[in-house]
């Protein structure tokens, strides 16, 4: 038969029904079969609800099948220009069935709770138990003011000197003040900084500097441009931390669906050079 089963049990699957909805299905001679009634109202009823199961099942098995549907990404928006915006330009023209959607937000998200197919951060904030793909190489933080700002202020010989200066301070997502991480002969310490400016994100400290306000660490990747152009000038150079990279991540390769496997196949295409796919050890 075309359901593959045999007719003595579709008799007995009808029979349970039956009995379950105390009214009879089917009209029974011995020359053939017809609905009741009965039949007639459940089947107009229970029709549209199984063409519509046939159709998920079939829209579910082509997600399972190849790459298409919605893949979205939780990423940082420091990382957008110089990393991200790049890359989804290239994938979206390779991969035209799949739409991407990017939150771009500094909230570390749950994945799964949230709805995210994968993860873009810092190495240092990417959970063990996580899947990790290098997007970039290691990069240092840096920290940098504008020409006029330090002609006006001076420029820090020693990390205490920070303590005297107008420092851009970074939110995390937790609500507090992220200290800056600097080395002192390959010694990690933190300093507690001030200054006039809180933002949640790289790029609004970045500019903020550019302007003068005051100090910002920043990733050095971010601040190349405005350091090449004079904008921006590095200080406390020799302090310098170095950082594990940014990283793609997500919960497990067993549950990864075409779209995700097309992209993750796409970021290690882009970033062959970056490095291996581990996330190392943070030096922050």
């Amino acid at each position: 038969m075309e359901l593959g089963v045999t007719p003595s049990a579709v008799s007995q699957v009808i029979r349970a029904l039956e009995a379950r909805i105390s009214a009879p299905l089917f009209l029974r001679t011995t020359r053939s079969v017809g609905l009741t009634e009965a039949g007639e109202r459940f089947l107009a009823r229970a029709k549209p609800a199984y063409e519509d199961l046939v159709a998920a099942g079939a829209a579910a098995r082509d997600l399972g099948q190849r790459p298409t549907g919605l893949l979205r990404l939780s990423a940082p928006r420091g990382v957008m220009r110089i990393l991200l915006e790049p890359l989804i330009a290239s994938f979206c023209e390779a991969y035209p069935g799949v739409e991407v959607e990017v939150d771009a937000n500094g909230k570390l998200v749950d994945l799964a709770v949230d709805g995210f197919d994968a993860g873009i951060r810092p190495g240092q904030f990417i959970a063990p138990d996580m899947v990790a793909v290098r997007m970039s190489p290691p990069y240092r933080l840096v920290i940098v003011g504008s020409p006029a700002y330090l002609a006006r202020r001076g420029r820090p010989d020693r990390p205490d000197d920070l303590r005297e200066h107008a420092c851009l301070r970074l939110r995390r997502s937790d609500g507090g003040f992220a200290s800056w991480p600097l080395n002192d002969r390959d010694r990690a310490i933190e300093i507690t900084v001030a200054g006039p400016l809180i933002a949640n994100d790289f790029p609004t400290l970045l500019a903020a500097a550019i302007k003068g306000v005051g100090l910002a660490q920043v990733p050095e990747p971010l601040a190349m441009d405005g350091i090449r152009t004079g904008e921006l000038q590095a200080v406390l150079d020799a302090w310098a931390p170095t950082t594990p990279g940014i990283f793609l991540y997500y919960p497990s390769r067993r549950q990864m669906l075409p779209k995700l496997r097309a992209f993750v196949d796409h970021v290690k295409s882009r970033a062959g050079s970056a490095g291996p796919d581990t996330v190392g050890e943070a030096t922050v």
